[in-house]
């Protein structure tokens, strides 16, 4: 046990829920968190998952010519796994930022969005991680932003992860309905037309029944088209 007095205690508890690595359930105990054993809580390996939405993605990609990025869930974070860039010279490049705030971004929305009030509140024990760009500041904020979401069907992210990017995103899901990844469409600002969102949602929603669909069939390699 460490020596130190209970208020020490808490501020180093505290830290650690939000880097990931514990998270407090409802009954407020401390348990290990997601970046101790992240593969555990995935569904599929990560190179099985690339392989699985890769189709889908490239896809998506020739179909809008924009950016496509895929991320999964870390705590109150995104990781950034697998992506393709747009061939416009204005564009988003597919691996700007490895590990952000959930809240802040298209992708992390979506998937945030599948949680309950109550994994929400876990997850974010030691609060929201910072990020000076978004406009969320509050967990109850992001709890009344998420009720959109779900409604919506999808995610949109307007300057809040970076300047002058927005993105609309989606969740996968595996064939028991747990969420896996969010794909995401990254557009710089100046070319986001919100008249455009029916046309993003739905080349999204068919990337994400493509997904779904070659999530059960056989892994394939990732190696080939490795970012």
């Amino acid at each position: 046990m460490l020596d130190v007095v209970p208020s020490t205690a808490h501020r180093l508890l505290a830290a650690l829920c939000y880097d990931g690595f514990a998270v407090q359930d409802r009954e407020r105990r401390y348990r290990a968190g997601p970046e101790l054993a992240p593969h555990e809580e995935m569904s599929y390996p990560p190179n099985q998952l690339r392989g699985a939405i890769w189709p889908s993605i490239e896809t998506l990609n020739k179909t809008l010519d924009e950016t496509i990025q895929v991320w999964v869930l870390q705590g109150p974070r995104v990781r950034y796994i697998d992506g393709i860039e747009s061939t416009q010279s204005l564009s988003v490049r597919t691996a700007m930022w490895d590990l952000v705030p959930a809240y802040c971004s298209a992708g992390g929305k979506a998937l945030l969005a599948t949680l309950s009030n109550a994994e929400l509140e876990s997850i974010h024990a030691g609060g929201l991680p910072p990020w000076r760009s978004s406009r969320i500041t509050s967990l109850q904020s992001l709890k009344r932003h998420l009720v959109t979401v779900r409604q919506n069907g999808y995610a949109l992210n307007l300057e809040e992860a970076a300047q002058g990017i927005a993105g609309i995103a989606a969740c996968v899901k595996d064939p028991g309905g747990r969420a896996v990844a969010g794909i995401s469409v990254a557009i710089p600002s100046i070319r986001f037309n919100r008249k455009k969102i029916p046309d993003y949602v739905e080349a999204l929603r068919d990337a994400v029944a493509t997904a779904e669909a070659d999530l059960g069939k056989p892994a394939r390699g990732a190696a080939a088209h490795a970012s």
